[in-house]
């Protein structure tokens, strides 16, 4: 049997900066709404307590997310402005073509594209003010959009968005590659 309070807890890692409602958790955890409530309540008092635990649950809105206690918000803004890995993995650079390209764009369409979870590499992207949150898509749930920032232009050397390369450059590119004849002696 799962203990229903660390399920929780990773959930809501899971679901980091968007959070989750008690509808969302209740159904992911196959619990009633009341319980999901005593759940959080519960959880919430036990990382408040917890001395050796940096985290605490927050409710902002309807909306339940894990985050560093204030305690640590000077250790939390050093780690954010070292830059701890100078270079972009290859999920957070395909995640930024992808808002770069059809921004706004949620969550939600960026992992259809991709077809994995797109949420660690959004974050990232954040973090470095390469992508920022900017209002509310108006279909269910209203998830957050993503768009490029001004540092994005900066730090790619654009002044706009008009200078990105033409989308249909990289689909010729990826569409005719060069014949390669595997039996050539060379």
């Amino acid at each position: 049997m799962i203990n229903k309070t660390a399920a929780l807890e990773a959930i809501l890692y899971l679901a980091g900066d968007d959070g989750l409602n008690l509808t969302e958790i209740a159904t992911l955890l196959e619990i009633a709404q009341p319980a999901a409530r005593q759940l959080v309540e519960h959880l919430q008092k036990q990382l408040q307590a917890a001395e050796t635990s940096g985290l605490q649950l927050l409710q902002v809105e309807d909306r339940y997310k894990l985050t560093t206690k204030p305690s640590l918000s000077q250790l939390a803004q050093k780690f954010l402005q070292t830059n701890v890995s100078p270079k972009l993995s290859q999920a957070a650079l395909e995640v930024l073509a992808i808002v770069a390209y059809q921004q706004p764009i949620t969550r939600a369409e960026i992992d259809e594209l991709r077809g994995v979870n797109s949420h660690g590499a959004l974050q990232t992207l954040v973090w470095r003010n390469l992508v920022m949150t900017n209002g509310h898509k108006a279909v269910a749930g209203n998830p957050r959009l993503y768009q490029t920032t001004d540092y994005f232009l900066q730090y790619f050397g654009f002044q706009s968005l008009a200078d990105l390369p033409a989308q249909d450059q990289f689909s010729e590119e990826i569409e005719q590659p060069a014949a390669i004849d595997l039996f050539q002696q060379r």
